[in-house]
């Protein structure tokens, strides 16, 4: 004994039909029980680490957060262990004393004229 549900007379059924020029009886936006069924199966998900019962945080489950970047295993050129010098100590205070590599030509020392000293 299932509710009965509400639909419209027969006259104002007919009357929306014509006015639309087909059946709209058929197309309900499915939305009742006998066009489509509203209980669906539960659904079968695979066991993750997002089934523990507890450390279960939302910032944990993003895979995203677990990735790092590479590490460098080997790398193509020898490098000194931190300490160690080879050769003399002026190769030392000539690396020390290097100026950073700008691109272009060096610059020129910018002089004031003599005829204008205002400036």
């Amino acid at each position: 004994t299932a509710a009965k549900m509400a639909t419209a007379t027969r006259l104002v059924q007919r009357l929306r039909n014509f006015l639309a020029g087909r059946d709209l009886q058929a197309k309900l936006q499915l939305r009742y029980e006998e066009i489509a069924k509203r209980t669906q199966p539960p659904p079968r998900l695979p066991v993750g680490p997002s089934h523990k019962f507890a450390d279960n945080y939302y910032c944990s489950r993003d895979g995203r957060r677990e990735s790092l970047p590479p590490v460098v295993v080997a790398a193509a050129q020898r490098t000194l262990p931190a300490g160690a010098q080879t050769g003399g100590s002026d190769t030392a205070v000539t690396t020390a004393g290097k100026k950073p590599v700008t691109p272009g030509p060096p610059l020129r020392k910018w002089e004031i004229s003599k005829d204008e000293p205002y400036l």
